[in-house]
């Protein structure tokens, strides 16, 4: 099998790390690997089947001779650098917000839309992980009565605003526990995020929604190549380490039962029905971390209105909603190769 010179931008952080994890356990054909990153974590070093590798600073030169690159190291540094290893025959699979909503960038989850992938122009960009995961399960829907309406409540966990906001909630929560009474320091999130729930994932746009909220209307719009969906969202940060909930409810064009909605997603792939209240059986985020496939459960019929579906979706927000969308991707550009 042909082998790719593969780097990943961002190796030291979650989503990076995770993008190293998921190459290892796919047996992705890796020639030559080369974790990059920012001056502040270069020169540290990483792990890649059983090597150790330094983690080199990333500069336009550091792309001659890679083949596929999988950026995540934030929307500044791909906004410099993309295009610079683009312009040296490197296809980057981008997991940052910048190529997101750019015309002439497919934006991607290989179950759903694989069929743009063929049209990038040597960048391809993966969703926001609150919309990859959601977008899975809402496929099948769509393709058999159509979509709407969507009204979307996330409850995100503190990792999807990296790793130094996970160590600020566990600072927090520790000093709690310690004393109840007292004042914790908070730095990276908005709010204090132990023992609490903050309605704020990004900065807040002109229209009262925040930018996250936004990206799940207009990423989910693109995706399905279909701006007629209606979509709101309201994105809250809870603290839990690893995993997104969301409760999406779905006005559908036509009427579809639950038990055609359980046999769609159950035959979906990496989606997983796990749907038995009666017996506590309900996908939690503790239960779906490190796990590839997003869970549905507590799927019913809205008794509000007609044609209406309430669900809820789980899915580990560093692997399926980034570093494996992004290696599926990758995967899917070799077989057309």
């Amino acid at each position: 099998m042909k082998k790719y010179n593969i780097c990943v931008l961002g190796a030291t952080g979650m989503v990076g790390k995770e993008m190293i994890k998921v190459l290892e356990e796919r047996n992705f054909p890796v020639g030559k690997f080369l974790p990059l990153a920012s001056s502040r974590t270069a020169g540290s070093t990483v792990k890649f089947n059983s090597k150790e590798y330094e983690v080199i600073e990333a500069k336009p030169e550091s792309f001659e001779g890679i083949e596929i690159g999988l950026f995540s190291a934030g929307a500044s540094i791909s906004k410099a650098l993309a295009p610079e290893a683009a312009k040296r025959g490197c296809v980057v699979i981008d997991n940052t917000s910048h190529f997101r909503m750019d015309p002439n960038v497919p934006l991607v989850v290989p179950e759903v839309n694989p069929q743009a992938i063929k049209r990038h122009k040597g960048i391809i960009a993966n969703p926001n992980c609150s919309t990859a995961q959601m977008v899975l399960p809402l496929k099948p829907i769509y393709d058999e009565v159509g979509i709407e309406r969507l009204v979307i409540s996330t409850y995100q966990s503190v990792s999807g605003w990296g790793k130094e906001a996970v160590a600020e909630m566990f600072e927090q929560t520790a000093a709690l526990l310690k004393n109840p009474e007292a004042k914790v320091d908070v730095k990276y999130l908005p709010k204090q995020i132990a023992f609490n729930v903050v309605p704020q994932i990004d900065q807040f746009a002109d229209n009262g929604y925040t930018k996250e909220e936004m990206k799940m209307v207009n990423e989910t719009q693109k995706i399905f190549e279909d701006d007629s969906i209606k979509v709101t969202a309201t994105c809250v940060r809870v603290p839990v380490v690893i995993g997104h909930s969301e409760c999406v409810n779905i006005k559908t064009k036509k009427k579809i039962s639950v038990a055609r909605v359980r046999e769609l997603l159950s035959a979906f792939p990496t989606v997983k029905v796990v749907d038995n209240p009666g017996k506590g059986e309900y996908p939690t985020p503790i239960e779906c971390a490190g796990k590839n496939d997003t869970f549905v459960g507590r799927i019913r019929e809205d008794i509000s209105q007609e044609n209406g579906i309430e669900m809820w979706i789980v899915s580990d927000n560093l692997r399926r909603g980034a570093a494996l969308n992004a290696v599926i991707i990758a995967e899917k550009l070799l077989n057309a190769a």
